[in-house]
């Protein structure tokens, strides 16, 4: 333990590749770091809020790294050492719903690159798998203006657009000259990118003593945009996201006193003057978005009453007829002591224990019933309930704010969908003559009632017949 714990405080702050090693010296986890000492260090704090990476730390007894140039350079040279490894960890993650491979047609004359989620017996050239296909996107897009290369077969492109910012080859290029341009980019593809760029140093040197300065020009140009790459971020801010929460999520389980937090559901209420109200419920699970397990409820409650919606939501929630909906560990409710009380109300009611916390917007203020926690708290307390204030750079209040926030988004969206379909049902129920199966065929026909409304007399009459289209023209307009 003492070798790795040397080793741990050697890291280098540097982007590159991690591999944790068992006690017989095998590579049971390869992972990648925009910051290796940040990243890595992270996996060896006292708690995880998954039930995977203790498992892991338990076996780790050394470590190995390979510091990179870049966060691309890292990304491509960590899929290339999983492939050759095949660590038990990383196999154990795997679920090819979320991976994503490139494929480069080096069978053709003039080679097209592409990402598919499953790789086939076609004679192309395939690396991956990769579980972080956002930031492949982000690498293929910086390496794109190093390597201008075709998405599709070169004579199906028509626009010059392409070729004038730098994403497509120039139109005279030979498949011979093309090729070599694309061998580079799968030289980076597969974690050579210092290589490359020594190569690509003394092809200019070379090129310049032989005054071929157009070529010296266009090599220069690449190892500019290599050389840049160092500075481009395609996964970093989603790592440092990671241990963040990560972080909040420990914070949040001490403050609360919960022994497990892994999923937690956020409701919010949303509505215009009280009608057309809906409210949203949204799952997180370890401290990132589920968006499979989110949903809505339009409002029986009348009137603008967010204290009685937010009771009905939660008692339909935990409702019989949703009780194979899995149970969160937190619900945190949009809202201060009124909204929290309604929904504890609901909970009583169903018989269900859970951890309830409010959230107040006016100052982010975490509401907590005092019954809810065990006493001594040193907390401030008003009347019945814990007030908890954070710092504004704390990653606890972070992670609730956005919770928090992708509710009332999720509220709002759906909450527009229901004003629209009542906005557009009424207008066209207001003209006579017009029943419900023509009401139908015109939306499908037009798309709206705007539709409906640029349409022509002639244009409808398509749809509904003379009569009705003349009918229904005159009382529209």
């Amino acid at each position: 333990m003492n070798k790795l714990a040397n080793k741990l405080d050697n890291l280098p702050k540097t982007p590159g590749v991690y591999l944790f090693k068992d006690k017989k010296g095998k590579i049971i986890y390869i992972g990648k770091a925009s910051i290796l000492r940040r990243r890595v260090k992270s996996y060896f704090s006292k708690k995880h809020s998954d039930y995977k990476t203790p498992l892991l730390v338990e076996n780790i007894a050394d470590l190995e790294w390979l510091e990179t140039n870049s966060e691309v350079e890292a990304l491509f040279l960590e899929a290339e050492l999983i492939k050759r490894h095949k660590p038990l960890y990383n196999v154990r993650e795997r679920d090819d719903k979320n991976f994503i491979y490139i494929r480069i047609t080096m069978q053709d004359d003039f080679p097209t690159v592409g990402l598919v989620r499953r790789p086939m017996d076609d004679k192309a050239k395939y690396f991956g798998p990769f579980i972080n296909s956002y930031g492949v996107r982000q690498a293929l897009k910086y390496l794109r203006k190093a390597f201008p290369y075709f998405v599709k077969e070169k004579h199906k492109y028509s626009s010059k657009l392409e070729y004038q910012i730098g994403v497509l080859p120039r139109p005279d290029i030979s498949k011979t000259e093309y090729k070599k341009q694309i061998r580079k980019l799968i030289m980076v593809l597969e974690g050579k990118s210092t290589k490359l760029i020594d190569q690509l140093k003394k092809d200019i040197d070379k090129l310049s003593k032989k005054q071929k300065y157009e070529e010296a020009i266009e090599f220069r140009n690449q190892y500019l945009a290599l050389k840049a790459l160092n500075t481009r971020v395609v996964f970093g801010g989603e790592e440092k996201l990671v241990i963040g929460v990560d972080i909040a999520l420990r914070g949040l389980s001490e403050i609360l006193n919960l022994k497990k937090l892994r999923r937690i559901e956020c409701y919010d209420i949303s509505n215009f003057a009280g009608g057309d109200s809906v409210s949203s419920m949204v799952v997180f699970t370890d401290g990132l978005p589920n968006n499979r397990e989110y949903r809505h409820f339009k409002m029986r409650t009348k009137g603008p009453n967010d204290f009685a919606m937010m009771k009905e939501t939660l008692s339909r929630r935990f409702s019989e007829r949703n009780k194979s909906w899995p149970k969160p560990d937190l619900i945190i409710i949009d809202g201060g002591k009124g909204q929290l009380s309604s929904a504890k109300k609901a909970l009583k009611e169903s018989e269900i224990d859970i951890m309830t916390v409010g959230l107040a917007k006016r100052y982010e203020t975490i509401v907590v019933d005092a019954n809810d926690l065990p006493s001594p708290q040193s907390l401030r307390r008003e009347g019945e309930y814990y007030m908890i204030n954070f710092e504004s750079d704390s990653p606890i209040l972070h992670l609730i704010q956005r919770i928090r926030d992708e509710a009332h988004r999720f509220a709002v969206s759906y909450h527009t969908v229901v004003r629209a379909k009542r906005i557009k049902k009424s207008q066209l129920e207001e003209i006579s003559g017009i029943g419900p199966a023509s009401r139908k065929k015109l939306i499908r026909a037009f798309g709206s009632v705007a539709g409906v409304k640029d349409a022509t007399e002639v244009e409808i009459a398509k749809v509904l017949g003379k009569a009705k289209a003349k009918l229904l023209t005159d009382q529209l307009r």
